[in-house]
């Protein structure tokens, strides 16, 4: 029985090629493969027969380790600046590790450096170590980390690294702090809502039957509503808890993904936050790639696991099937169709001059600026708007409670 594997070769021309080739075992198609001369840069087994589960199953993998293994993003921070710094002061990779285990204070990541120490003592890469805990690191992180090993530039780019993620605690903190105050409105309109519904309307049912009069429409719709959640309350919750873990295992799947990240793009205002945070990691990946010298195919291809998103994941594959046709890199990006003018005339400009890394990393920073500056706006708008919701869902939720009372209130005066 023939096994498929997929493979990337470097032909002794120079060119890369990739596709799939079937042989008797690893072996036999690693020599078919470089009968011509060609390196071969990555050989793997393809799974023919689970090929549209396996990554659903990785995915959901990812996503309870990350559940398990939650590390705060300002440790990870620290880390990467400690592990640059000692790097570059001499000590092996191995020695740092093991160096950062005995001082770090956070138990799990504890752990987690030792495996990793454990691993590059073995005679593992760093970023081979790494990728054994994709719960706590992320793509981006491993895919730079690459990069400097390739490059020979680890020191350096765990520095790049470092600020790059205290640029994303930054805009999170201050995400963060803005949510604060409307996720604490949200939940607290919920709960009044809850107990108006579950208890304090069912008692002015009691009193709307004693006046005995005709009530108005949204008063017995809101009655009625009460009365069916108060009885289906269990109900209701049990609905609500599958339906959010339907929907997020569904998320895990190519397909899910690919709905969830074209409704999240298409929302007002956080859209196109989420759109410009995209840009700016591809932008500052794709150039600190280039600037570390790893080939404009490979960049590609460690691009496509950063940008967290099914649509843009798609456009970067189209793109580098373009580039490798010899289509230049800005008319790739172009013909997907989602990347930005400005960021093609940025990138078009790069590659006639030569400086297509630099000219990424300023894209990076304009979308960056774009995003701190989206995220100020939200905040001056949002609290102002929560309060107004507030007001008119109690406000509206009381009127049309008391108003029974009123009008016989009116009629007695009468």
């Amino acid at each position: 029985l023939m096994t498929e594997f997929t493979y990337i070769v470097r032909t002794s021309k120079g060119s890369r090629e990739s596709g799939e080739i079937k042989s008797d075992n690893y072996n036999t198609a690693l020599d078919e493969l470089q009968v011509n001369g060609n390196t071969v840069i990555q050989l793997k087994e393809r799974d023919t027969s689970f090929d549209f589960i396996k990554p659903f199953l990785d995915r959901l993998s990812v996503a309870l380790e990350e559940l398990k293994n939650k590390i705060p993003l300002n440790v990870l921070v620290f880390f990467t600046r400690q592990l640059s710094t000692m790097f570059s002061a001499g000590l092996t990779i191995e020695r740092a590790l093991y160096f950062l285990s005995t001082e770090e204070k956070n138990k799990k990541f504890k752990k987690i450096l030792l495996k990793i120490a454990d691993d590059v003592k073995k005679g593992l890469l760093l970023s081979s170590a790494l990728e054994n805990h994709p719960g706590v690191f992320s793509n981006l992180y491993i895919s730079l980390v690459k990069a400097g090993e390739v490059s020979g530039k680890l020191s350096e780019t765990l520095e790049e690294l470092s600020i790059y993620l205290e640029k994303i605690e930054d805009t999170q903190r201050k995400v963060k702090s803005a949510m604060y105050y409307p996720v604490f409105i949200i939940a607290f309109l919920f709960v009044v809502i809850t107990v108006m519904f579950t208890f304090l309307i069912p008692k002015f049912k009691n009193v709307y039957d004693q006046l005995g009069s005709e009530l108005p429409y949204y008063t017995v719709l809101f009655v009625n509503l009460s009365v069916w959640f108060q009885n289906n309350f269990f109900s209701v919750f049990l609905i609500l808890i599958f339906s959010f873990i339907s929907i997020w295992i569904f998320t895990l799947t190519d397909t899910g993904r690919l709905i969830r990240d074209k409704f999240l793009l298409s929302i007002p205002i956080f859209g196109s936050i989420i759109r410009q945070n995209i840009l700016s990691k591809f932008s500052k990946t794709f150039g600190i790639l280039i600037s570390s010298g790893v080939a404009v195919m490979e960049a590609m291809d460690l691009v496509i696991k950063v940008v967290n998103n099914r649509v843009y994941e798609l456009a970067v594959k189209d793109a580098t099937k373009n580039i490798e046709n010899g289509v230049s890199i800005s008319d790739s990006l172009k013909n997907t169709g989602v990347f930005p003018p400005i960021m093609i005339q940025l990138f078009s400009t790069g590659e006639e001059t030569g400086e297509i890394d630099n000219l990424s990393l300023k894209a990076s920073d304009f979308y960056t600026k774009q995003v701190n500056a989206s995220v100020d706006r939200l905040t001056s708008l949002i609290e102002p708007l929560l309060i107004i919701l507030v007001g008119l869902v109690i406000g509206g939720v009381i009127i049309v409670t008391y108003l029974p009372i009123f009008q016989v209130g009116a009629a007695i005066a009468n």
